[in-house]
């Protein structure tokens, strides 16, 4: 194993000075992926030699999301003490669902749940746990939701005419879940935004009215704190306000703009969440942490284990259930995805944390101040996101983003709101600086400027 770390610390120099010499990789074709890469295989093994240059040559084709050209998804840069404490996790190897084979992991995980429960504002007997996503958080939510507001589900099927809320602009596992909970697709009402995105209070309520007129039992609001297009806050005081009015339970899908909670600056666009019943944060999207650390708080305690907790003899053989997580776990083996963001906390601090949050809203500001004094520039995003959305003349973003990618020179996404399509420029890499922006926009103007003149 010794021998293999050096390979890896091998392996690992040569990523790291590409990633600062190239940025990010010009994309292979799949189809033309057998005339790079020595992938296949065979019957016999192979020489070290041969296994080494394999699998460099593997990782040094693989996408860059750590570089300071990679504004394309939600990767906040890359952090030595949180990948020190993933790559610790993965050589101890434990599972995290009993006290037994997780031993002080447990406790780390522990500590992670209460201190965000504590920046949420939570209090009582809250309980979490760190799932595999974002899209499962916010599927647990809806389960215990459910179970909540029709107690034999879980046992005989959804027997009650459930419906549950959220916004057009929410993150597509909504659906997906309420597929898979039995709810169905159909009796999820989706609720129009404003023009910023954010989920319009007034027809959440209509709707609300309207089912209970017709016999129907909401009883779940999913609200969204960041979403994946503008990176919008919904108004979650107004939403707590209806939670409260019509026995709702309240879910807030603060996987990306959940973070705010640790910055005093910005903790004021998640007011309202203290009152929700149950929180989601991915801690891999906005705070330097690895793939994956997503996170669910709930105030009810007791609503995880009755959703989540079921009995095995051959597992749970010792100890109490407040430290076998596996007892309010949407799976049985689960990684050790709480080391490495224990890691980034313990050295920095929740004041380094809370920098690292200011920072992307820093340079968030400086993009989009950059678009709006340009007057080639159309914005479509606004202050308090981390999302800057634009167009750049009349190149369609689709084409923007994809020339920029297929010549390795910047990845970047681009977004749809309401009848307009646009740039989407994430501003989460805590890494990067203006110089690295005045760097983003230069490339994109150059490669917009040969796509214009390959019109003509």
């Amino acid at each position: 194993m010794k021998e293999e770390l050096k390979r890896f610390a091998k392996i690992a120099g040569k990523l790291l000075d590409a990633e600062k010499e190239e940025g990010v990789v010009a994309p292979v074709p799949y189809e033309e992926l057998d005339k790079y890469l020595n992938l296949e295989l065979s019957d016999e093994g192979i020489s070290d030699d041969v296994f080494e240059e394999a699998l460099t040559a593997l990782v040094l084709r693989t996408p860059r999301t750590q570089t300071k050209s990679f504004f394309n998804q939600l990767f906040a840069g890359r952090r030595d003490k949180a990948y020190l404490g993933e790559l610790l996790a993965v050589l101890l190897n434990n599972s995290m669902y009993t006290y037994k084979v997780g031993g002080p992991m447990i406790r780390v995980e522990k500590l992670i749940l209460n201190k965000i429960s504590e920046l949420i504002g939570f209090e009582g007997d809250t309980e979490g746990t760190i799932a595999p996503g974002g899209s499962i958080t916010n599927y647990m939510a809806m389960l215990m939701a459910r179970d909540r507001y029709d107690e034999n589900a879980k046992l005989t099927g959804i027997k009650k005419a459930l419906v549950a809320y959220t916004s057009e602009e929410c993150h597509y596992s909504v659906a997906k879940n309420a597929a898979f909970c039995g709810l169905g697709r159909d009796n999820v009402r989706v609720v129009e935004s404003d023009m910023h995105g954010r989920m319009r209070i007034d027809i959440l309520e209509k709707y609300i009215q309207e089912d209970i007129a017709s016999g129907k039992k909401p009883f779940l609001i999913n609200a969204t704190a960041g979403t994946t297009v503008l990176g919008s806050f919904d108004d979650l005081e107004a939403i707590a306000d209806l939670r409260d009015r019509y026995d709702v339970w309240m879910h807030v899908d603060a996987a990306y703009g959940g973070s705010v909670i640790f910055s005093e600056k910005y903790r004021h666009l998640v007011r309202g969440a203290d009152r929700s019943d149950s929180f989601s944060i991915n801690a891999h999207k906005m705070l330097a942490t690895p793939v994956s650390c997503s996170i669910i708080i709930t105030q009810h305690k007791e609503c995880l284990y009755d959703s989540f907790s079921n009995e095995a003899s051959y597992l749970y053989q010792g100890d109490q259930d407040e430290i076998n997580p596996g007892k309010i776990s949407i799976q049985c083996g689960r990684r050790n995805d709480a080391l490495k963001f224990w890691a980034l906390w313990k050295s920095i601090g929740t004041k380094g944390i809370a920098d690292i949050v200011e920072k992307q809203f820093a340079m968030a500001d400086y993009a989009r101040s950059y678009v709006e004094k340009n007057s080639d520039y159309t914005l479509y995003s606004f202050e308090n996101s981390v999302n800057i959305c634009f167009n750049y003349k009349d190149v369609p973003a689709e084409e923007l983003c994809a020339e920029l990618y297929r010549k390795g020179r910047i990845m970047v996404g681009y977004g749809h709101f309401k009848n307009d399509s646009f740039v989407r420029l994430v501003s989460v890499n805590h890494g990067t600086d203006q110089t690295d922006y005045d760097a983003f926009f230069k490339q994109l103007e150059l490669t917009a400027g040969e796509i214009i003149a390959n019109r003509s």
